[in-house]
């Protein structure tokens, strides 16, 4: 089980309503005044926002500071990140405790920990705290998200927001509230709420720069990494021939199978299947270990960081959901798992 949480460690109404930004009190306990949300007839020019801020977090040359909050935890982080002819190189520093830095060059990531003088080499583009912590945009949200475009703008890192609010049609997800810059559509703020209300996650900017060119100088690591260990993740033995697999009978509205694999889990040779399911915006990670591997065995519901958890056991495999998603959309993707 710790194995596997080193592994997982991302109906309203239609009118126009008020509510508070700099004077009254909202839902996250930020006071302000009230300001009007335009009718979902605008949910259009909302999606537009948000297909500008996915581009603009990839495509745009920028460098400044955030801070990254996950339940009673926050990390100030410094971010370079530049764009050349569509290849993506990034470099992102912890500013407290030890210093992580992560290096993405393409599908490259080193993630550098000075503490443990250690190199974690890793393939993909996931490694990002921002980009994680962002929704993906797409039009078929609609059927379970209202967007929403509020009428007021406010200024965060000193420069002008449109503020959009995704929210769920139901208790089965989490919704959004994003401030995006006016001229580029960069989010600078972002709040991951829960299904009543409550921060479940931010990203805040409190510095940043959107530049035409940055030096590649800027994106070299600032620690020196000689003598570091090197660890890349460990070879797989093959499963276990005629392994029963597992796959669901019947999922929570929306969701279905974005992806499967399987790949390696700390602390252990034998591979863990993990199976992807989502709605389009929300994601639930199921973890199926292999017999062989004599996991710990845990049951019910859970708390991995700000994610909800459920264990149990299908065919003698032990199965976990994670998501930052409402525990009960967990337990049932969990459950649903049946033998093929």
């Amino acid at each position: 089980m710790l194995a596997l949480m080193a592994l997982a460690a991302s109906a309203q109404d239609t009118t126009r309503q008020l509510v508070p930004t700099n004077g009254g009190v909202d839902l996250q306990g930020n006071r302000g005044i009230f300001e009007q949300v335009l009718p979902a007839s605008v949910s259009e020019t909302a999606s537009s926002w948000l297909e500008r801020m996915n581009a603009a977090v990839e495509e745009l040359n920028y460098r400044g500071v955030f801070v990254h909050m996950q339940g009673d935890s926050a990390e100030t982080l410094l971010i370079v990140h530049v764009n050349e002819d569509g290849r993506v190189s990034e470099r992102i520093m912890s500013l407290d405790g030890a210093g992580r830095e992560i290096i993405r060059d393409g599908e490259a990531v080193h993630c550098i920990l000075p503490d443990e003088e250690t190199v974690l080499l890793e393939d993909g583009s996931d490694a990002s705290p921002l980009v994680a912590a962002l929704p993906n945009y797409s039009a078929e949200l609609a059927a379970h998200y209202e967007f929403r475009l509020h009428r007021r703008t406010v200024r965060v890192a000193d420069r002008r927001t449109q503020v959009v609010s995704i929210m769920p049609k139901d208790n089965l997800r989490y919704g959004y509230r994003l401030w995006l810059d006016a001229e580029t559509a960069m989010p600078l703020k972002s709040l991951l709420l829960d299904e009543k209300g409550r921060t479940v996650e931010q990203v805040l900017f409190t510095r940043i720069e959107i530049l035409d060119e940055i030096p590649r100088s800027e994106l070299e690591p600032t620690i020196n990494t000689e003598g570091f260990a090197m660890y890349r993740p460990p070879a797989l033995v093959s499963p276990v021939e005629g392994r029963v697999r597992l796959s669901s009978r019947q999922l929570p509205p929306g969701f279905r199978l974005s992806a499967s694999k399987q790949g390696p889990m700390a602390g252990s040779r034998y591979p863990v299947d993990h199976l992807v399911y989502s709605d389009g915006l929300a994601t639930v990670s199921v973890f199926v270990e292999d017999p062989q591997s004599d996991p710990e065995i845990a049951t019910g519901p859970s708390r991995l960081g700000t994610a909800n958890a459920f264990s149990l056991t299908v065919n003698g495999r032990q199965v976990t959901a994670v998501g930052e998603v409402p525990r009960q959309t967990v337990e049932s993707i969990a459950r649903s798992l049946r033998a093929e």
